[in-house]
């Protein structure tokens, strides 16, 4: 199929959450994992999210050019072109951007995409995130109405961060501390600011605990009820039709707890996002592919190696295939699996 519309993106997650499931979204930085993690949505029958950070677009740009935009609007034009020989739905989505990257990463995408949607086209990207955590909440929703509102123009839907998720991604490092832990009076002043959807789409990421990166169960303390009372207070603040008005976000998953998983999505998240286990994933499989054909990928002793084992394509497969094994499985922990619309 090709990529998912604006209309068919917001059938996804509004299905989703009536559901009581959520899509995987993976963080990708090169053909390689793109088309790992389409194989991976297709095999599960799952429906999906594809998204690339900051990082991960100069990356995908290549070492000679090392640009944010470049490399974002070639990710959405090879996802375009890759993702039309499956029967899976996919939305592409640009991860944590902070206020200094803003005006070389996010908005630069959304005047292109507004320009295409002028022009009768569909934007590149079905959704951006800003990521205000690192500022006050004052200024991260002033922030996030301008957006939404540029966002609601182009088709786009629109990602926010409320609190901080801890560790480190890409640079952007939150401490591990009370702001991990959104409040109801935060989720309130993000519906006065941005709306219950009538001012536009929106996916909120309150946080519970969060923390990027690896770690192991019992080192930090995710509290999923943080959800259902945000969701709660919305409702009885707004008296919104929906008991959860807000399309909740996970963020800093690796190493969750499924019944803590399964928690959070019962109280409205409908986006997971993946990328440290993924990684793993891709390149644990190398690793052996290295290590058990060392003779035949290094010229040792003046010898001449195997070219079949040291070709980029042989152990590059061995990445995808594990890579895309994990994105089933997270398709089956979040429920999205075999549910593919």
């Amino acid at each position: 199929m090709p990529i998912a519309t604006p209309e068919k993106y917001a059938e996804m997650l509004d299905r989703a959450k009536k559901g009581g499931f959520a899509y995987p979204a993976i963080n990708v930085s090169s053909s390689q994992t793109l088309n790992a993690a389409i194989k991976g949505f297709a095999d599960a029958g799952s429906d999906g999210i594809i998204q690339v950070s900051t990082g991960g677009a100069e990356y995908f740009s290549g070492q000679g050019v090392k640009n944010m935009v470049t490399g974002a609007l070639a990710f959405s034009a090879f996802a375009h072109e890759i993702a039309k020989a499956y029967d899976v739905n996919i939305a592409l989505h640009t991860d944590h951007c902070p206020k200094d990257k803003l005006d070389s990463f996010v908005r630069p995408l959304l005047e292109a995409s507004t320009e295409r949607v002028k022009q009768g086209g569909l934007p590149y990207f079905q959704s951006h995130m800003w990521d205000g955590s690192a500022v006050e909440l004052h200024e991260n929703l002033q922030i996030a109405e301008e957006l939404l509102a540029q966002c609601k123009a182009a088709k786009i839907i629109l990602e926010i961060e409320v609190g901080v998720v801890g560790g480190e991604e890409d640079g952007v490092e939150g401490k591990i501390d009370d702001k991990l832990y959104s409040t109801p009076e935060d989720a309130i002043e993000t519906a006065k600011a941005l709306g219950t959807g009538e001012q536009g789409y929106y996916m909120t990421a309150l946080t519970f605990g969060n923390v990027h990166g690896v770690y192991k169960p019992g080192n930090v303390k995710l509290r999923p009820e943080v959800l259902k009372k945000a969701q709660a207070a919305v409702h009885e603040e707004f008296k919104t039709a929906d008991d959860k008005p807000f399309h909740l976000v996970f963020h800093g998953g690796s190493g969750s707890d499924p019944k803590e998983i399964a928690e959070a999505v019962s109280y409205g998240v409908v986006k997971m996002n993946v990328d440290t286990d993924t990684q793993y994933a891709f390149t644990r499989p190398i690793a052996g592919w290295m290590i058990g054909n060392y003779d035949g990928v290094l010229k040792i002793d003046g010898e001449v190696g195997n070219k079949k084992q040291y070709d980029p394509r042989a152990w590059g497969k061995a990445g995808e295939v594990g890579m895309s094994e994990r994105v089933v499985e997270a398709c089956e922990n979040l429920g999205s699996a075999g549910k593919h619309s």
